[in-house]
């Protein structure tokens, strides 16, 4: 299948199972509807303008250097490639620090400030990725969740559920 083509196939798998877990995060109550919109709102938006202007203006052929000619389906894999290498390799390492104080089974008192500019920021850079590669983009979406909207890591990953759902 042409990579463009099943970038989309991929988009309509993981949105459909994501609407499916969203669903059971919030019978769980583990969903921020709030922040799952700022976060949603501007990733659909870049998500549609990636996909109808930004992916039919990349020429078929990007470059030729000798016998060999970089395509338009061979970047868009070589994207996604590199995409993942990163997230590996941050998953793998990691920063060290604590995010979330939930995570070590403190609890957090006090008003929560969400960082909604940054939010909506993440969101629109995550729904570039998505519509360039054909991924969900939860491997961005949870990080930005924890660390802007300083949500619990449980509630993050059903929030993103939905974010994906909605960006797919």
């Amino acid at each position: 299948v042409e990579p463009v083509l099943a970038t989309a196939y991929s988009l309509f798998v993981v949105g459909s199972t994501s609407l499916v877990g969203a669903f059971i995060k919030y019978k769980q109550g583990l969903i921020n509807f709030k922040t799952a919109f700022i976060f949603a709102l501007p990733a659909v938006a870049t998500v549609f303008v990636t996909r109808r202007f930004l992916l039919p203006r990349i020429p078929q052929n990007v470059f030729t250097i000798g016998n060999f000619t970089a395509t338009k389906p061979l970047l868009i894999l070589v994207l996604f490639a590199i995409l993942m290498v990163f997230a590996s390799i941050s998953m793998i390492h990691g920063n060290g620090k604590v995010v979330n104080k939930e995570a070590n089974g403190l609890q957090f008192t006090g008003v929560m400030k969400f960082n909604y500019p940054m939010i909506f920021l993440q969101g629109a850079f995550v729904g570039i990725i998505t519509g360039m590669v054909g991924a969900g983009g939860g491997f961005l979406i949870i990080p930005a969740l924890v660390i802007f909207s300083k949500l619990p890591m449980k509630k993050a990953i059903g929030t993103s559920l939905l974010v994906i759902a909605i960006n797919s």
